[in-house]
């Protein structure tokens, strides 16, 4: 019993718990913490969508076991969602299934197409469980820059041509998280072509899909003729209608992953409580303008954070969509990493952020800032900031001067 379980040694210390650690440590003791670390939707569920689980509640046939693979009636609203979205036709008896949240559906999709030693293909910095549902199951990761350049398709090649065995599997997760980093149908045609010519499994992430704020709206990667032949795509109402603890989300594509998926999850859960599968549905079906109400607000947070603490004298690059904003440390505390810089500046400034190492090590130097509070605590975070940096930038001046004396002395 001393010994840690195979699965667990394979999983490093969780980054974000050492802030999450002073963070709660922080609020004990009263402070008022202002926290943009984790990608938890603030925003209250649409009137209608609630109204429609708490009619659905009082049916006490509701309270029995649901269908693990989701209520006939949500699959069908997924499809036709799929189709007013993306003119991507699916069957909603052999394309869809409801998931208890889009993590949950990768975690377990990895583990029904993972066999040990299998190579997945894995974006880096990328959202944890896009690696880790694969090493939880044996899969061992081989990662690819988070990107859509020319870069990506030189580095896939290059992982196709020099990984023993093949890899089996790419994962892509656009619009990004954490970079933000948003794809267009010529990166996904690329994609598809190579992967049905080397055989290869694509897992789409598009949590994101809703939350988009220039340009045209991102696209689903099975709009991609050829695409149904080898992939799988994730979605979640988490983000869209501002339902993350409802914990509905859905895997739709490809027949035979999906039975694979369905099998898997049969065995492991009864599906998500009926009443918020048929609220979920009020969601798809029901009138979107509250889609656009919230995809407002995240509009507005983002211009409110770039330009607050622009003038703060950190400088962020704007996010073309998602809930996030993916910034470079300052320049001063480039030598400490990034999570020794989220851990001071939650000290220094009570401000929380996501450090960038914790979606893999080519995220070392960035932060994560999520869009998760009000125009007013922006601001708040800002003049913080700007504090905070105010000061460390005579503490580094004051040094710098004493340190060149004593050169000078020896």
């Amino acid at each position: 019993m001393h010994n840690e379980f195979h699965r667990i040694k394979r999983l490093p210390p969780y980054v974000f718990e050492q802030v999450n650690r002073l963070k709660a440590e922080a609020r004990a003791r009263g402070d008022d913490i202002i926290d943009f670390g984790m990608g938890n939707p603030d925003m209250p569920t649409p009137p209608h969508i609630i109204e429609k689980l708490v009619d659905t509640v009082r049916n006490p046939k509701t309270n029995r076991y649901s269908a693990s693979k989701g209520i006939q009636g949500l699959r069908r609203a997924q499809a036709a969602y799929y189709d007013r979205r993306f003119g991507v036709k699916l069957n909603p008896d052999t394309q869809v299934v409801a998931t208890l949240g889009s993590k949950e559906g990768f975690a377990n999709m990895a583990q029904a197409i993972t066999a040990p030693g299998d190579v997945i293909l894995v974006p880096n910095p990328t959202y944890p469980i896009h690696e880790f549902g694969f090493i939880m199951s044996g899969g061992v990761i081989r990662h690819l820059p988070a990107s859509t350049d020319s870069q990506f398709m030189v580095s896939l090649d290059k992982a196709m041509r020099h990984s023993v065995p093949k890899p089996s599997a790419l994962v892509l997760n656009y619009p990004a998280n954490p970079t933000a980093v948003v794809a267009n149908r010529d990166f996904y045609a690329e994609v598809v072509a190579y992967a049905k010519k080397h055989d290869l499994i694509v897992l789409s992430d598009l949590a994101y899909a809703e939350i988009y704020f220039d340009g045209e709206p991102p696209g689903s990667f099975l709009e991609i003729p050829g695409a149904m032949d080898i992939a799988v795509e994730f979605t979640s109402v988490s983000k869209t209608y501002s339902m993350p603890g409802w914990r509905i989300g859905f895997a739709v594509g490809n027949e035979r992953l999906i039975q694979a998926l369905t099998r898997v999850k049969s065995y492991l859960d009864y599906g998500a409580f009926t009443p918020i599968q048929v609220a979920a549905t009020a969601a798809l079906n029901g009138p979107q303008d509250c889609v656009e109400e919230i995809r407002g607000v995240y509009r507005r947070r983002r211009d409110t954070l770039v330009d607050a603490i622009t003038r703060a004298g950190w400088p962020i690059p704007s996010p073309p969509a998602t809930m996030f904003a993916w910034t470079p440390i300052p320049d001063m505390f480039a030598h400490i990493g990034s999570l020794e810089f989220s851990k001071l500046l939650l000290e220094r400034a009570s401000v929380a952020v996501a450090p960038g190492v914790g979606f893999g090590e080519y995220g070392e130097g960035y932060v994560r800032i999520a869009l998760v509070e009000n125009d007013q605590r922006i601001r708040q975070a800002a003049r913080n900031i700007r504090k905070f940096l105010t000061e460390s930038a005579n503490e580094l001046h004051n040094v710098i001067p004493l340190a060149s004396k004593a050169k000078r002395t020896l």
